[in-house]
């Protein structure tokens, strides 16, 4: 069969390419397609995590992949303002912050599979060219660029054994820079086979406040845009901020001939957490099984057992009793994606507190010892986030001095557990120099700074440790209680600058507890204050909140909304 030609089969003759892993088998798994239009930033892998998360309630095993138009070969070097926070899958991949959408709502390690941009499409294509793969053709957007797309699917299909590998496609349709990934999956979708791919067009349903009525027609408009791609959606999610109505649900099934029951209000909801439920009323899990034909691989004993488990922990959302308020102290509080992990976590540590959450936005640029205490007056709590940069950094060692002095619970994360060890420095230590060599290079007392192994490799661009390594937790210590007595954790990182080993000695001395520690070398990852001077003052040197999960909440938040509500 033509189409099944590989790269080394091509000729002149056939214009069939359409490179496979070896042992795949064209249509065995199945694809769901998620595009964007009117505008980005409407929830694709919200809405495409959530149906995800049906179908693996329902036995069957799936797969996301994100697919981004940006030429960085990853999310690392992008700033927090204008693209969310990065997120660090355990594989030390930087990735998207939906790569965490997907993680939480799945409960599910993702990895570099996962994740792919225009710059590692390119690049993969520019080096096989290179290295003479292509037998002398000349080199195409189309059938060679796309073919790396279909390739990367099929590939993460293959390695994960999927039933049903979920695809996003960043950004809107019409953007110059997606244009090729949109044509890579109507040729998946005519290379697999009828029934293997679905579509979904997720769309924006104005509703301007001057007329009093939802309007259908830039929904319309960006499907047709879809369309003109070749992409006619089996199933539409229509976004707005109140439930979209029956009329104009009509006007786009009549539009786009998808039927009712495939057009779906995806209207704004107090916690995306409630969707899964929302859609399983819809019946959407059941469309989908019905389009794909996976009927005979449901395990509806499972979904049942899903479907109450989820249920039990949605209904806890918004229906607590009790409420805290939470201080997050950072530079990037302007944008909340910034923080969207951190948020996230809280959520679910308020949920198996049973207790609402309430966070405040403090920007610790103009913070000083003169103004911390009005800052923090009403907080219950507060959480000094990661970040790289000096700015905004003596506000965070306030903030921390305040909380220590007035046993005001303390959570630190990354650039959080660095500044706590300054304070402790400067302020109990009475090392007054005491910095970091991120922020003063030529600090006289440098208790945070790049370790020798690492200086090792500064020039090779590699002394930053990223992703999963292991902790060795101290027993008898706050962290081994707040990890059920385990004695050793896995856990994200993301940063460069360590405690300097030859302080570690003085820092303990003075009471400091590093409750947690590399199991090999001297880096410390944890550190607390005993209980009998601190109700709760915990900090680590990794980013806790990359494995906050719904049903698993992260013990270090769980334990930060404990004590806020004691106080």
């Amino acid at each position: 069969m033509d189409l099944l030609r590989s790269v080394k089969d091509r000729t002149d003759e056939t214009e069939f390419y359409t490179p496979l892993p070896e042992g795949y088998r064209l249509g065995a798994t199945k694809y769901v397609a998620v595009f964007g239009t009117v505008m980005s930033g409407l929830g694709k892998g919200i809405f495409s995590s959530s149906l995800a998360k049906l179908l693996k309630d329902k036995g069957l095993r799936v797969s996301p992949i994100k697919l981004e138009g940006y030429l960085n070969l990853d999310s690392g070097t992008l700033n927090p303002f204008r693209h969310g926070e990065v997120f660090v899958l355990d594989d030390g991949m930087e990735t998207d912050m939906d790569l965490g959408t997907y993680e939480r709502m799945l409960d599910q390690d993702l990895t570099r599979d996962n994740f792919a941009t225009s710059g590692q499409i390119y690049k993969s294509v520019l080096d096989k060219e290179r290295a003479g793969s292509y037998l002398g053709h000349d080199v195409q957007m189309i059938p060679h660029v796309t073919g790396e797309v279909k390739m990367r699917l099929r590939s993460l299909a293959l390695k994960t054994r999927a039933d049903v590998v979920f695809v996003e496609v960043g950004g809107t349709v019409g953007d110059i820079e997606n244009a090729f990934y949109i044509e890579a999956l109507r040729e998946l979708s005519y290379e697999e086979g009828e029934g293997s791919v679905l579509f979904v067009a997720l769309t924006y349903v104005l509703s301007p406040s001057a007329l009093g009525e939802q309007k259908s027609k830039a929904a319309q408009l960006g499907i047709k845009r879809l369309m003109e791609f070749g992409i006619h959606p089996d199933l539409i999610a229509c976004r707005c901020e109140n439930p979209v109505t029956e009329k104009v649900r009509q006007k786009i099934s009549i539009y786009t001939n998808v039927p009712m029951p495939r057009v779906f209000s995806m209207h704004d909801l107090p916690s995306i957490y409630l969707l899964p439920q929302q859609m399983r009323e819809a019946g959407l899990d059941s469309e989908v099984v019905q389009m794909l034909n996976l009927a005979r691989k449901v395990n509806s004993a499972a979904d049942a057992r899903a479907a109450v488990e989820w249920e039990r922990f949605a209904s806890k959302i918004g229906a607590q009793s009790r409420e805290v308020t939470l201080g997050i102290t950072g530079k990037y509080t302007a944008l909340r994606d910034s923080y969207a992990s951190i948020i996230k976590a809280l959520e679910h540590a308020s949920v198996a507190n049973d207790a609402k959450v309430n966070v405040r936005w403090i920007d610790t640029t103009d913070l000083t010892a003169e103004n911390v205490a009005e800052a923090l007056r009403d907080v219950d709590g507060i959480i000094v986030p990661g970040g790289f940069g000096s700015r905004g950094t003596g506000g965070k060692i306030e903030c921390i001095r305040y909380a220590r002095e007035n046993k005001l619970p303390y959570l630190g994360i990354c650039l959080g557990f660095q500044m706590a060890v300054i304070e402790y420095a400067r302020n109990v230590c009475k090392l007054p120099d005491a910095d970091s060599t991120e922020i003063s290079p030529d600090c006289k007392t440098p208790v945070i700074s790049i370790l020798p192994e690492q200086k090792k490799i500064e020039g090779l661009g590699g002394n930053m440790r990223l992703g999963g390594q292991d902790v060795e937790i101290r027993p008898g210590t706050r962290a081994a209680e707040l990890f059920g007595g385990a004695k050793k954790i896995r856990q994200r990182f993301r940063h460069r600058f360590e405690v300097d080993p030859q302080y570690i000695a003085a820092l303990e001395q003075a009471g400091l507890v590093f409750s947690g520690k590399h199991p090999v070398h001297p880096i410390m990852q944890i550190l607390e204050l005993p209980r009998e001077a601190h109700p709760y003052f915990v900090a680590a040197q990794f980013h806790p909140e990359l494995t906050s999960r719904p049903l698993r909440p992260q013990p270090m938040f769980v334990g930060l909304v404990a004590a806020a509500l004691k106080r």
